[in-house]
């Protein structure tokens, strides 16, 4: 049990650090402000303000904000709430792998298309990455027991 209630509190972590990155990703969209982007740490205005970067007029970084939220809130009600505490570890998986392969797919945009690299874009990418990984441990252990 105590293996579990690590690989939640991790989860939990990285889902904060996501919606952290995912959040100010949104505010550089949103202001505008070309130097909350660091320059010289690649090149996150040109990625943020790229035709990639909005899906329906919407900034695709609140898609991932909302997500991480989403995640956060299934693992925060787990162990408080019997329908999460039953789908809890499947319904995080699958939001993490779409979360992984919509990240693939925007990186794949980032170095193939627009070539350059957004640091903040790879960090969620990054986090969704290894928090996919832990959905996977967390699913098969709540299948094993």
């Amino acid at each position: 049990m105590v293996i579990n209630q690590r690989l939640q509190l991790a989860s939990i972590i990285l889902a904060i650090a996501g919606f952290v990155d995912a959040s100010y990703l949104v505010w550089i969209k949103i202001s505008q402000n070309k130097a909350l982007c660091f320059i010289g740490a690649g090149d996150c205005f040109s990625v943020n303000n790229s035709k990639y970067s909005e899906w329906f007029g919407i900034p695709v970084a609140l898609f991932g904000a909302l997500a991480y939220l989403t995640i956060f809130t299934i693992l925060f009600f787990e162990r408080r709430n019997d329908f999460f505490e039953e789908n809890g570890s499947l319904l995080v998986f699958g939001l993490t792998l779409v979360g992984v392969i919509y990240s693939a797919y925007l990186t794949y945009i980032e170095i193939a298309v627009l070539r350059t690299i957004c640091p903040f874009c790879v960090i969620s990418a990054i986090t969704m990455f290894l928090t996919f990984v832990l959905s996977i441990f967390r699913l098969t252990r709540s299948q094993a027991i």
